[in-house]
């Protein structure tokens, strides 16, 4: 069905009409035109043509001003769209990127590649599948950031994630802010179910605050808490000094206090196994969003208005 986004503007139509009507017209008392004798009786012999052009001039017109009102008044259709499913829940995803994930000991179809580009390509395609979710994206490194507020843009939370560059956080990781940003948004949200997802490579080293405690206030506040170590080696099992090594057993912490699940990554194909995981755990189809979207049919009478004024435009250089 065709509707009008400003049907007030029909009101101009008639100010044409008003506007002969009322206004003063042009004296053209003594006013004459001399041509020569032969030119005069060819003006007279066709005056009934002349008039049929000018009345024809003038249903033009008063259609060309018909259609330019009528596209002011903004014709639409209300266009069908699929709602939106929304999950209720807002989904804050936290990714390291200190000095450490610029190591090139992840694989990404059968070619060496850095973590942080593994978790690009994982991560970005994990959150294109969220739709429904209001998702956010923190970045953190010596200093935690919001790259993107909460948002059901799905894509462009993506978009941020493929962008993403080591170092423009720092390089040494902060875990603590990290997690403490997130529940920051997340302590005043409305939404049925708040979750963080914290992806780190290395060890707490930066900040004041102990990741666990965070992990405690994350719990009192009813947030849960999904971490993946990410990384061949592991704090506990490496040598003393080792560099490049992931604290699992600190981030398994902060998902057991706050009631969320801990994921250990070696491998591209384990992290894919992960966000596979997250889709089963917090899933997202729900009651769909109601949108109305028009499609806007203005330009039609707008372009059809404009030929025919070039027309009247031509006709009368010629």
């Amino acid at each position: 069905m065709i509707e009008l986004a400003d049907p007030l503007f029909l009101l101009l139509l008639p100010l044409p009409l008003l506007a002969v009507r009322f206004l003063p017209s042009g004296n053209t008392r003594g006013a004459a035109l001399m041509v020569p004798d032969r030119i005069g009786r060819g003006i007279l012999s066709g005056a009934g043509d002349a008039g049929a052009f000018v009345l024809r001039k003038q249903v033009v017109v008063t259609l060309i001003w018909i259609l330019l009102v009528l596209a002011l008044a903004g014709p639409r259709q209300l266009a069908p769209v699929s709602a939106l499913k929304v999950s209720g829940r807002d989904l804050a995803i936290a990714i390291d990127l200190s000095g450490s994930m610029v190591r090139d000991d992840f694989d990404l179809n059968g070619e060496q590649v850095t973590r942080l580009q593994a978790v690009q390509s994982v991560g970005a395609d994990f959150v294109r599948r969220r739709a429904g979710d209001r998702v956010a994206l923190i970045v953190f490194g010596s200093e935690a950031y919001y790259a993107a507020p909460f948002s059901f843009d799905t894509e462009a939370i993506a978009r941020r994630i493929e962008e993403a560059t080591i170092g423009i956080s720092g390089r040494a990781t902060n875990i603590s802010d990290a997690l403490g940003l997130a529940l920051k948004r997340l302590e005043h949200s409305e939404a049925a179910s708040r979750v963080v997802i914290l992806l780190s490579d290395g060890i707490s080293n930066a900040g004041a605050t102990n990741p666990r405690g965070v992990a405690k206030l994350a719990a009192d506040l009813g947030i849960r808490v999904h971490t993946i170590a990410l990384g061949p080696k592991d704090l506990a099992s490496s040598a003393p000094g080792e560099r490049g090594v992931v604290d699992a057993a600190t981030l398994q912490a902060i998902s057991d206090l706050s009631g969320g699940t801990s994921f250990r990554v070696r491998t591209t194909d384990e992290l894919q196994e992960v966000t596979a995981a997250l889709d089963r755990l917090e899933v997202t189809d729900s009651d769909g969003l109601a949108a109305e979207m028009f499609r806007e049919l203005w330009v039609f009478p707008a372009a059809l208005g404009g030929l025919l004024l070039l027309g009247v435009a031509w006709r009368e250089q010629g």
